[in-house]
């Protein structure tokens, strides 16, 4: 049976290109019920389990902070994410429990049935988040999609191109001198797009598309898929080349499409300089700034206060 139940000649030709909106199954499934989620957050590694906070201004992203999830049980952190502010983020579910690895390798193989297109690179993470919630102005380097399972969110997708993203931004990020997030300017809501997602409801965008989210007032629990494609992949070595000329050769450089002699010479450059070293990225840790209390689950506290 497949995951997506609207897929359309259009939408598998559209894929990958355009902002798209689909149907699923997957919110139905006994593995995203409360006790399928304690279950989940029991067996993930905990050493990669990313837990965050922040505030309440969608313009200052500086308010994200990584915490650690302390002693708390799946139950616990369930708890907390039902009574706080918290985002959990369980990247690359799919290489940790064997039922993830299913899922993606389902998930990838209806795509493919469907679209005709070649993916690869897959990362299928879990993200379960607290009412209200968001995550701030970003992008991301490969393509994505997002799975709503539980809950409801708001995302807004914005153009991937000036203003909304400067050629200068795009390549720090991909050479990852920076974080994912940059500027955002509110004014910019007026020319994205907006999608609800409802339990049953997905969304794609285009590759490096900048985009924000804002939970709905209850738990969310959503998938969250990374993936390339050659075309991805040869963009993001463009891109990456054109960072080095900016630097190294002073010159700016046009992102253009396709697989022309220019973007090909500039996929060598980027293998070049990544396999001798050259250009090596800022390490880009987020500290650790508070954890999670057994005592008050949903309450980041200090890491000196905690039991």
């Amino acid at each position: 049976m497949a995951v997506i139940t609207d897929w359309t000649p259009a939408k598998a030709s559209a894929f990958t290109h355009e902002t798209l909106e689909f149907q699923h199954r997957l919110h139905r499934r006994p593995m995203f019920s409360d006790a399928g989620l304690i279950d989940l957050l029991d067996r993930y590694p905990r050493d990669k389990l990313g837990v965050f906070t922040m505030g309440h201004d969608p313009v200052d992203w500086t308010t994200w902070r990584r915490g650690s999830p302390g002693r708390l049980s799946g139950a616990q952190l369930l708890q907390a994410a039902l009574e706080g502010r918290i985002w959990l983020n369980l990247r690359q579910t799919n290489l940790h429990l064997p039922e993830y690895t299913d899922l993606e390798e389902e998930i990838f193989a209806d795509k493919a049935r469907a679209s005709k297109v070649r993916t690869f690179k897959h990362d299928l993470g879990m993200l379960i988040s607290s009412a209200n919630a968001h995550v701030f102005y970003h992008l991301d380097v490969p393509l994505v999609s997002l799975w709503q399972l539980r809950g409801e969110k708001q995302v807004l997708v914005y153009p991937p191109r000036a203003p909304f993203v400067g050629a200068q931004d795009l390549e720090r990020i991909v050479m990852r001198d920076t974080a994912e997030q940059f500027a955002f300017d509110p004014a910019w809501d007026a020319q994205a797009r907006s999608v609800t997602l409802t339990p049953g409801a997905m969304v794609t965008w285009p590759q490096n598309a900048p985009h924000r989210i804002v939970n709905g007032p209850m738990l969310n629990v959503s998938l969250s898929i990374e993936f390339m494609t050659p075309a991805a992949l040869l963009r993001a070595n463009v891109i990456y080349a054109n960072g080095v000329l900016r630097r190294r050769a002073g010159i700016d450089p046009a992102l253009e499409s396709g697989a022309g002699p220019a973007n090909m010479a500039k996929l060598a450059l980027a293998r070049m300089v990544k396999a001798s070293g050259l250009q090596r990225p800022n390490a880009r840790v987020t500290p650790v700034s508070f954890t999670l209390d057994p005592r008050y689950p949903g309450v980041p506290q200090p890491l000196d206060r905690a039991a």
